[in-house]
């Protein structure tokens, strides 16, 4: 018999995401609360992996990726952002980004450590930050409208603090980091030796002809950043679970060790159809404008309603306020909502150490049109 009064994580529920997407189908209502597009994977990708099935590419992976899937990232990120990853020795393809969040975050923190997380935060960061024995240190953006209070940041800096974990286009809020973060960043990283874990999954899904800030594109924090990111975001296939770290040389020896034990290697057919995809860079060029579009009808949808739009610069979720319309716990309200209305959206407080709540919810406008007309509809009438 286990003795759960010794569990790792004995504070670690189902996540939310789980809980909301079972609600869901439970209750027949519009999922717009997990972040999974309703629409298919591009037919080359699916042809692309048939082919290299059917070529005999089914067994294992090495463990960094398949080469021409590295080199063509490397290509992807220095023509995005000026630096060179050597595919050798500075790029590691994951089993998703949450894989790659848990290995970069495993190999920072040794016990006692402390991790600067922004809060609302992805719920996979302060896990990881546990089971190493460190100490998550949550600095709560400025609400409204959601921006990184860098005074609160420097505040939490001492001897300990190993790491700052930050994510941008930012799920769930969708703010984006601007030039003046950066220089806030870097001033505040140079107080001492301090590594950057940056999840980046929504970097090609920025709007309104604004930049994605990334790591990778300054020298001085791309020396001490793990930079992450997700071709499920990218094409469409969060179920394929590829995703990928860049990191300088002594970094990614560090985050190997760790990947080695964890996954060891990937799908290997999936690698070869994504080296493939990329190589056309208007298969990620072109997502930026295709998300827009679906961003602004759904805001265009529920424009008339009760609810009020917050600002969305990056990735594919809206945030909406809900105080003129109830003054409920956003747990409740979201539940009530996929209940009583039929559509499901997340509470972000459960993103918050200290269980912060906005009135907001946070839904996901990755769907197809008449997904998103259906769900307004519904919001419209409450």
């Amino acid at each position: 018999m286990i003795d759960i009064r010794r569990s790792r994580l004995p504070h670690t529920g189902v996540t939310i995401f789980t809980q909301m997407s079972a609600l869901a189908n439970e209750t027949q209502a519009i999922n717009l609360s997990q972040g999974f597009p309703d629409f298919s994977v591009d037919p080359r990708l699916i042809d692309g992996v048939l082919a290299y099935m059917r070529e005999g590419r089914n067994q294992y992976a090495p463990m960094q990726g398949v080469m021409p899937l590295r080199e063509n990232i490397s290509e992807k990120v220095f023509r995005l952002a000026a630096h060179r990853y050597d595919p050798a020795t500075e790029i590691t393809v994951t089993s998703g980004a949450t894989e790659a969040v848990f290995c970069a975050i495993s190999a920072c923190l040794q016990p006692g450590d402390e991790a600067i997380i922004i809060e609302p935060a992805y719920d996979a960061y302060i896990p990881a930050i546990t089971l190493s024995h460190a100490i998550p240190r949550p600095s709560a953006m400025r609400y409204p409208p959601y921006r990184i209070d860098w005074d609160h940041v420097r505040d939490l800096i001492s001897a300990k603090t190993r790491l700052i974990i930050l994510n941008s286009p930012h799920n769930p809020t969708g703010a984006i980091l601007q030039r003046e973060d950066i220089e806030a960043l870097r001033q505040i990283v140079a107080l001492g030796d301090i590594l950057i874990v940056s999840d980046e999954v929504y970097e090609h899904i920025v709007f309104d002809g604004m930049t994605h800030e990334s790591m990778s594109r300054y020298p001085d924090l791309a020396e001490r950043s793990f930079v992450i990111s997700s071709f499920g975001k990218t094409y469409h296939a969060t179920g394929w679970k590829i995703g990928y770290c860049l990191a300088p040389a002594a970094l990614s020896r560090e985050f190997q060790k760790i990947h080695q034990f964890v996954t060891f290697a990937s799908n290997t057919p999936i690698q070869y159809a994504l080296a493939d995809m990329i190589a056309d860079a208007s298969s990620y060029l072109e997502l930026g404008a295709f998300y827009q579009q679906k961003r602004d009808l759904f805001r265009s949808l529920i424009a008339s309603s009760r609810f009020s739009l917050l600002p969305c610069q990056g990735t594919y979720f809206q945030m909406l306020d809900y105080a003129d319309i109830s003054q409920e716990a956003d747990t409740e309200f979201a539940i009530r909502m996929t209940r009583e209305f039929g559509v499901a959206a997340i509470p972000p407080s459960v993103f918050y150490s200290d269980g912060q709540d906005n009135h907001v919810l946070r839904f996901c406008f990755a769907k197809n049109d008449e997904t998103l007309k259906a769900a307004a509809e519904k919001l419209c009438r409450i």
